[in-house]
């Protein structure tokens, strides 16, 4: 595994995406991060958004909703709320979840503002990692 990442995305669910990769690019609490090999060891707490590996020419996106990030010398992992790749994003779902979200943000007196915003959050990031899907 010389050169190369072994990347690890994992949900309550199970285990989402496994393989080795060339490079991971993230969205950490602190900002946007790329992991190449030979990495410093860190953990960090991940933002709703897109993750990107990179495997020769082409990468493999994903949608992640919040986690931490472990990252070591030739490993990634990836603990997340949730995550999907951009291809298996149900975009009619996300922009249904994105109105009900603005309609609740809308008429937010006896709402809890942070869930919806939230919520709104996490379904335009699906919408937006859904366009990125590469062609085949």
């Amino acid at each position: 595994m010389e050169n190369k990442l072994k990347l690890e995305i994992v949900t309550p669910h199970g285990l989402i995406y496994s393989g080795e990769v060339d490079e991971v690019t993230a969205n950490g609490s602190e900002g946007e991060f790329c992991v190449l090999p030979g990495h410093a060891p860190y953990v960090t707490t991940l933002k709703v958004g897109m993750l990107t590996c990179k495997t020769g020419k082409e990468p493999v996106i994903f949608f992640v909703n919040w986690g931490y990030a472990e990252i070591g010398a030739d490993k990634v992992l990836i603990l997340a709320d949730s995550a999907e790749k951009s291809e298996e994003i149900d975009v009619e779902r996300a922009k249904e979840a994105m109105k009900r979200a603005e309609e609740r943000l809308k008429k937010c007196e006896e709402c809890d503002f942070h869930r919806a915003e939230a919520s709104l959050e996490r379904a335009a990031t699906r919408i937006q990692v859904a366009q990125l899907k590469i062609p085949k």
